[in-house]
């Protein structure tokens, strides 16, 4: 069992050195999951690739697994360097609690259950995709949506997939529906430690 969360381990520590920065970069560039596994020199799966875009959209918080304003707050812990009123050095530990990884920034976003509809007909929600241009529905189809309904933020490319499915019919729109908007909030805590 060791043995196989050592390897584990040590193959995902070789993927993120060889690409895992590249994939960050590229995802965040606006890349979709096939064009980044292109553009890689490190040879990785498909579903590798889509991994690591998920992994890294759901903690830079592009993607929500909850709902905006329920979504669990982010802790940061920083030492600050103190000294007494002796000269005694000693440090403070201070958690920062933030709803956003980008301080003091209002982030929309739009509820998406592609997952759901795809799983319920996959050739329906294909369809219902095609009047989208080829590199949004690679990036729809591209990555690995979970059966339940989350919010990605409403970046241009989010906009452009909500207009065009909003004036398609009923079970269409069911994929992009009101933007949600929530509010950075933080709060600082402190302990000496």
């Amino acid at each position: 069992m060791a043995e196989k969360y050592f390897e584990k381990a040590l193959a995902d520590f070789a993927v993120d050195f060889a690409s895992g920065g590249a994939i960050r970069v590229l995802a965040d560039k606006g890349y979709t999951v096939r064009q980044i596994k292109e553009r890689l020199d490190f040879p990785l799966s498909m579903e590798k690739v889509r991994e690591l875009v998920w992994k890294h959209y759901v903690d830079s918080r592009v993607i929500l697994l909850e709902e905006p304003d329920n979504a669990p707050l982010h802790e940061r812990v920083k030492y600050e360097k103190v000294q007494d009123s002796y000269g005694h050095t000693s440090f403070k530990q201070v958690i920062i609690t933030e709803n956003s990884n980008q301080n003091d920034k209002v982030r929309e976003y739009v509820a998406c259950d592609f997952g759901k509809r795809m799983y319920q007909d996959r050739n329906a929600f294909e369809e219902s995709l095609k009047a989208l241009s080829d590199d949004d529905r690679d990036y729809i189809l591209g990555l690995p949506w979970p059966l339940q309904t989350v919010w990605h933020v409403r970046n241009e490319r989010m906009a452009r997939i909500e207009k065009v499915t909003r004036g398609q019919n009923e079970n269409v729109t069911r994929g992009t529906v009101p933007v949600v908007t929530y509010e950075a909030k933080k709060e600082k805590h402190e302990k000496r430690i």
